[in-house]
């Protein structure tokens, strides 16, 4: 993979906030379909993406992690929320497909490879979505 190192540290930075924020998001909806509804398949399914989300620059990374310094680290009011189930696969979903996002667009400065990997990602995410909210 070609890698053209026009990621700064700042931005090393928000790839890793935003791959964390990513494969957390999928593994909350994965453990619920898992654990909750006993569905293989769709849990499956998201445990292939959250294993597709990866990079070759896990020590690069952790390099830049700081987030003892993260200036919105507390939580607000509306993530501290949920009134059931559904509002929490929503609110992950859209973490997940947001992150996924961030990552295409700041990996096209880099590795157009793993842009267009977070790029179907962030697809496969949105029929996902689809698929278990509307079943």
């Amino acid at each position: 993979m070609e890698t053209t190192n026009n990621l700064s540290p700042d931005l090393l930075r928000v790839v890793d906030a935003n791959l964390n924020r990513l494969k957390e998001g999928i593994r909350v909806v994965e453990d619920i379909l898992r654990y909750k509804d006993n569905n293989t398949n769709l849990a499956k399914k998201l445990k292939s993406l959250r294993h597709l989300a990866i990079t070759e620059d896990t020590k690069k990374l952790l390099q830049h992690r700081d987030s003892i310094n993260d200036v919105l680290r507390p939580s607000t009011l509306s993530e501290q929320t949920r009134t059931n189930l559904e509002n929490i696969i929503i609110a992950n979903f859209k973490r997940a497909q947001e992150s996924s996002r961030v990552l295409e667009e700041l990996y096209k400065l880099e590795n157009i490879e793993y842009s267009e990997k977070f790029k179907t990602i962030r697809y496969e995410l949105y029929n996902l979505e689809k698929e278990i909210l509307l079943d």
